[in-house]
This record gives structure tokens, sequence and C-alpha cells, in this order.
């Protein structure tokens, strides 16, 4: 099963370069998405309904409800304080993750859902320091709500 393998173990299963020219070509899809605002609740809409079918529990995809909660809060204009670099890049893996065109294809038991991890696990790289932020910013906020 995908969380029996270790996050280092499935990057290594892929070719680092094709798995970086993947991510890159899903930022440019990413930066166009981010334009519009209807087809960004659309896909968000499409990406929350997939992780019901996905097993997320532990490893990379673990933070893709964080990632799409980031992403929301942003489009929202509630929490502004990221670089738009740094967006693009989240939905930019987000994309990728979302596509049925993967390098593995998703329907294969176990490794599946390989390339998805490591596309987000190269996002995540890129930005560890804005998700932890927002994290920070997501609990305060939560807090003084209660």
């Amino acid at each position: 099963m995908i969380n029996d393998i270790s996050d280092e173990k499935l990057v290594e299963v892929l070719d680092e370069e094709e798995v970086q020219k993947r991510f890159e070509q899903s930022q440019k899809k990413a930066k166009k998405l981010l334009e519009d605002r209807d087809k960004m609740d659309r896909f968000l809409e499409r990406l929350e309904r997939k992780l019901k079918y996905v097993p997320v529990v532990g490893g990379m995809l673990s933070e893709i409800p964080i990632l799409i909660a980031l992403v929301k809060a942003y489009l929202e204009k509630r929490y502004l304080d990221i670089p738009i670099g740094s967006i693009i890049a989240v939905v930019g893996a987000l994309l990728y993750f979302l596509s049925p065109i993967d390098l593995v294809p998703d329907f294969l038991p176990a490794i599946g859902l390989v390339d998805d991890a490591a596309v987000i696990g190269v996002a995540l790289k890129l930005v560890h320091d804005d998700v932890k932020e927002y994290k920070v910013w997501r609990e305060k906020s939560n807090a003084q709500t209660e």
C-alpha cells in the first residue's frame, strides 16, 4: 500500500528530472488558472471530490487538505501573506494531483499515487516555510473564533 512507502522512496522511484519537468508544466497551467476565479472554484471542488477516494493518510499526500485550505484562504483574501510564486507552486502541484494523465496512472494499486506524491513533495520543498506560516495563522484564527 502507498502508505507503507516512505516519502524519500516515492521520489527515488521516479526520474527526478521528469518530476521537476512535470511540476514546472503544472505551474504554468496554475498561473493561468489563478486568473479565473470561477475555474479555480470548480477546480478546488473537483480536487476535494477526488480526495474522498484517495488514501492520503501520512506522507506528502496528507498535506493536500491544508494546501487546498491555503489556496481557498488566499482566493477569499483572508490570507494574503504569501508570495504569488508560492501560490502558483501549490496550485501547480494540486493540478498535477488532479490530472488523470500522470507519469504513473492513479488507478494502479500501491504505486499509482507515487508521482503525485513526488510532485507534491517538490512543491512542499519550495513552499515549506509559507505553508508553516499559514498553519500558524490558521491556528490563531481558529482560536480567535472559538
